[in-house]
């Protein structure tokens, strides 16, 4: 009997090639998500090329180049014409769980923006600033088409990315908690689902957070929770608990000291707050907010910060860093308290 031996590692300059290659991976994916090739596959079970080309409306040809592509990183099985979804795959898939759209969003928001990090490592200016000619968010803002993906990608990654996240988490005291920039509601929702005590109040700009409305609504929780429509640059809605879910990574420490400060001037001492962010190691390893500071760099003025630099902003802005509370995600829970 032969025994198998290990792969020898591959050369540096095969690695670096592969690494090269995300471009050509992520735009494949995005064609699986855009053209719901996941959804039949996983809805209907295994397809020639043909049926599968045509139920998506897509040239065969090309379309089976792209899934025997994604088959060698194991995101379909094929056998001779026939291709059908591995686990992996069915993650691009509509429904829940699924990152279907986010894997939309990314491509569609930053994928061409990136083009100009160069420029951004040379200047400081924002990529996505200089390629769209303003601030991201204000030109997500001006297309409701825009706004709904994004919304529909935010409430996903809280559905799958973050979901174990919510398991052994409970907020801390106090009768109203406002989600400052909550988008659709889905983070507040999961929070207050099983704290029937508690009123809540979900906070972002005009144009984003209608989509609450209709989350509220959905998770019966329209007595007790308010959609409202703001900016939290000028000013937010008092409550005895903030939660700012993924939203201080977005900006820059002015910035952040701004929304914290206006969180100080609504709430009274005492009030507590809950950041939910990413929480960089300060070493070499790989962790998923290395990507995601990389992303902030490109996209927005914000940054990923470590647990030094989340202790000294909120510090710097009125707030004592309490604890901070992993989860098995790649999130946490930072919590402080208004001094």
């Amino acid at each position: 009997m032969t025994e198998a031996k290990d792969s020898p590692p591959l050369p540096p300059h095969i690695v670096m090639l592969q690494m090269l290659s995300g471009f050509q991976v992520s735009q494949a994916l995005y064609v699986v998500a855009k053209l719901n090739v996941a959804t039949v596959l996983a809805e209907k079970g295994s397809r020639t090329i043909d049926q599968l080309a045509a139920e998506v409306n897509a040239n065969a040809d090309a379309l089976g180049r792209v899934i025997r592509f994604l088959a060698s990183l194991g995101v379909f099985r094929t056998n001779g014409d026939a291709v059908e979804i591995t686990e992996l795959g069915a993650v691009l898939a509509a429904g829940s769980p699924s990152i279907q759209y986010p894997t939309m969003y990314w491509m569609e928001t930053h994928y061409a923006p990136f083009g100009d990090l160069l420029q951004t490592v040379r200047t400081g200016e924002t990529a996505a600033t200089s390629y769209y000619g303003k601030p991201f968010f204000d030109w997500i803002a001006e297309d409701p088409e825009r706004v709904e993906i994004q919304n529909r990608a935010f409430a996903a990654v809280t559905s799958t990315l973050r979901d174990g996240m919510f398991d052994d988490y409970r907020l801390p005291a106090g009768t109203v908690v406002a989600d400052i920039g909550g988008a659709d509601g889905a983070m507040l929702a999961r929070l207050l689902a099983g704290d029937p005590n508690r009123k809540g109040i979900v906070f972002d700009r005009p144009e984003v957070v209608g989509a609450a409305n209709r989350t509220i609504r959905s998770c019966g929780l329209a007595r007790r929770v308010l959609a409202m429509g703001g900016d939290f640059f000028d000013s937010v809605p008092a409550a005895d608990v903030y939660i700012l879910s993924y939203i201080l990574h977005d900006w820059d420490d002015d910035s952040c000291r701004k929304i914290l400060g206006n969180i100080a001037t609504a709430a009274e001492p005492g009030a507590r707050i809950v950041v939910v962010e990413s929480v960089m190691p300060n070493g070499d390893e790989f962790h998923p907010a290395r990507a995601g500071d990389i992303t902030m760099l490109a996209m927005l003025p914000g940054r990923e910060r470590t647990e030094d630099g989340y202790r000294a902003l909120l510090e710097s802005a009125g707030f004592t860093l309490d604890r901070i509370v992993l989860t098995p995600t790649p999130y946490a829970f930072i919590e402080g308290t208004l001094r």
